[in-house]
């Protein structure tokens, strides 16, 4: 008897919604927990500004080098197992910071946890356009917004926790407990049988494409500019005087923003095909942002962290739904959003390291700021190219040429 056969009922829609948001949440609280406790982290474990960026740079290249992963694991094991497993490693890396005593093992814990994340954000969205394909742009918004709003959960909550407890490592650690219920709510509300037929477009084939290369370094770009500020906001106020509860507000209120710009920005931009416009205005936001930090961090810097978050979730968000946009079958617009993940999170890895690094050339963040306000302006001119009425063109593959990628062969 087959497995369409033995299923159980599936849970109701309203519950595979309630998991798009709880997985969602639990995506970046490890990574945003860090920068509140910078202080405490180099205190414990010797990690200079250089080797405390790797705990977003390891994590970062890993969610990409793991997204190239997504298609083929689907394939074997399932989307469903593939999203279970891959929320357990999340588990086990955020459990192990209890016990974390070192700043190699503190970086080790980020690389699980990283993997776990890679997974999900590579299998996820094929997921979330085959169940929801007529609420796309509303449901992708849902699961940005969540995943942002994680990110403020993370920067607030782990300090209060660590403070409490008088440990960091418990202000870590405790990111544990909300992911596991993720893992119990995707057991249960994630659709057992496969419901969209597979793949037709092969892997090879779509990084023979320039418009998946395109989306990758728009998305890598963008991204960048996240994990910079996500390790080091909290550490550039904390120079210029800010405590690590008040710098840690800040990020919180950054990551908030995120939240909410990328739960809005796509419901208001699901009328139109043409996503541009909505990405110009979420770079200007970016531009503003960066520049403020800038030029007057003290005196408007609760707004300065508004625009800049509001601008990084709204791009995300927009920018998975225009990968997804590309093409009609649920399973390979979702290798392309993996691809698009892939190469874009390889990029975002390298940032914080580079603001690191030119922190300790000039004894300054802004050094880096300057850097993100040049990738921002990049990424407005490249979106020219993402006009909806082209996508068909720059993702079409010649019989021929599928052929022989199916093959695993050079046309």
């Amino acid at each position: 008897m087959n497995e369409m056969q033995t299923a159980r009922p599936a849970p109701p829609r309203v519950l595979l919604i309630v998991a798009v948001a709880l997985i969602g949440l639990n995506l970046r609280p490890f990574l945003t927990a860090i920068g509140p406790l910078t202080l405490d982290i180099r205190e414990a474990t010797g990690l200079d500004y250089q080797h405390m960026s790797f705990l977003t740079l390891v994590p970062m290249a890993l969610m990409g080098l793991c997204a190239f992963a997504g298609p083929s694991l689907q394939r074997i094991v399932g989307a469903r197992a593939s999203m279970i497993g891959a929320l357990v490693v999340l588990v086990i890396g955020c459990a192990l910071r209890l016990v974390t005593a070192n700043g190699a093992a503190l970086i080790g814990t980020a690389a699980l946890c990283g993997f776990g994340v890679a997974i999900v954000q590579a299998v996820f969205p094929g997921i979330i356009k085959a169940q929801f394909p007529d609420r796309l742009p509303v449901v992708m918004g849902l699961y940005s917004s969540a995943l942002m709003g994680g990110g403020a959960v993370g920067a607030q909550l782990s300090p209060l926790i660590a403070s409490a407890t008088g440990s960091w490592q418990i202000g870590l650690g405790g990111l544990a407990v909300p992911a596991v219920l993720a893992v119990l709510l995707a057991a249960w509300a994630l659709p057992r049988a496969e419901t969209h037929p597979a793949q037709t477009i092969h892997t090879g084939s779509l990084l023979r494409r320039p418009r998946t290369w395109l989306l990758m370094v728009c998305f890598g770009l963008v991204n960048g500019g996240y994990s910079s500020a996500v390790a080091w906001l909290a550490p550039y106020y904390q120079e210029i005087g800010w405590t690590t509860a008040a710098s840690g507000g800040l990020l919180a209120i950054l990551a908030a923003s995120q939240a909410a710009a990328a739960l809005a920005i796509p419901a208001m931009a699901a009328r139109q095909k043409d996503r541009r416009a909505w990405i110009w205005l979420t770079i200007a936001m970016q531009l503003i942002g960066f520049a403020g930090l800038i030029l007057s961090p003290q005196s408007f810097a609760i707004g300065w962290s508004i625009l800049l978050g509001a601008g990084l979730g709204g791009c995300f968000a927009l920018s998975m739904v225009v990968a997804l946009d590309h093409l009609d079958d649920p399973t390979d617009a979702g290798s392309l959003s993996a691809l698009m993940q892939g190469g874009g999170f390889l990029i975002a890895a390298i940032p914080p390291w580079i603001v690191a690094m030119l922190h300790d050339l000039t004894g300054s963040f802004i050094a880096g700021w300057l850097m993100h306000l040049c990738a921002a302006t990049l990424v407005a001119i490249l979106t020219l190219r993402f006009a909806p009425d082209g996508y068909a063109g720059t993702m079409a593959i010649a019989p021929a040429t599928q052929r022989a990628a199916s093959a695993g062969m050079t046309p």
